[in-house]
């Protein structure tokens, strides 16, 4: 029935579902009127018939068109999920970057307090050596000063008792010929 609608004189097309509905559309743009109505009459069974031409064209552009938004779909979906999944990679990267960044900052920090008490320590112990230095050195003047004292007081005795020592030593030379004696005989 279908056939009888198609013109001979075109090139032969595939059927579509659209051609159909336009071939259905034209035999109800060009079908008589009633009298005295605007309606018009139009066979039941050819209009049947070219429309259900038309379903049965249908499904298969409707598969091909779902088929194509169903990978569409999948597609978007995947591109999503590796969008998330890269975005999820940088978030992680940056966080063991701060992360990284604060534990350098947190290490330099340390080191800065270990050095600046090491300083602080050095420094003590610097002034505590120091100070025990110049004790001894001070105790040990002390006691060069009596020494000096008393190596000058001696020098000082020998310088002025020469002459005193010189007659002592002939009173003593003297007296020790008389008190060795009894080692002579």
């Amino acid at each position: 029935m279908t056939d009888q609608y198609l013109d001979v004189d075109e090139p032969i097309q595939e059927i579509t579902a659209e051609s159909i509905i336009n071939q259905t559309l034209d035999i109800i743009a060009t079908a008589k009127s009633m009298p005295l109505s605007s309606s018009v009459m139009v066979s039941r069974d050819e209009l049947t018939s070219l429309l259900q031409s038309a379903l049965e064209c249908l499904p298969d552009e409707l598969r091909q068109a779902r088929w194509l938004l169903r990978e569409r779909e999948e597609f978007l979906a995947e591109r999503t999920r590796e969008a998330e999944a890269l975005m999820e990679d940088v978030r992680a990267q940056a966080e063991r970057m701060v992360q990284r960044t604060e534990i350098v900052r947190q290490a330099n920090s340390v080191a800065q307090r270990i050095l600046d008490d090491a300083n602080d320590e050095a420094r003590t112990m610097r002034h505590e050596a120091e100070d025990f230095c110049d004790q001894k050195l001070a105790g040990m003047e002390i006691v060069l000063d009596r020494l000096t004292r008393t190596v000058q007081s001696g020098r000082s005795r020998l310088a002025a008792a020469p002459v005193e020592t010189e007659a002592a030593d002939d009173a003593a030379g003297t007296e020790e010929d008389g008190f060795f004696d009894q080692d002579l005989s």
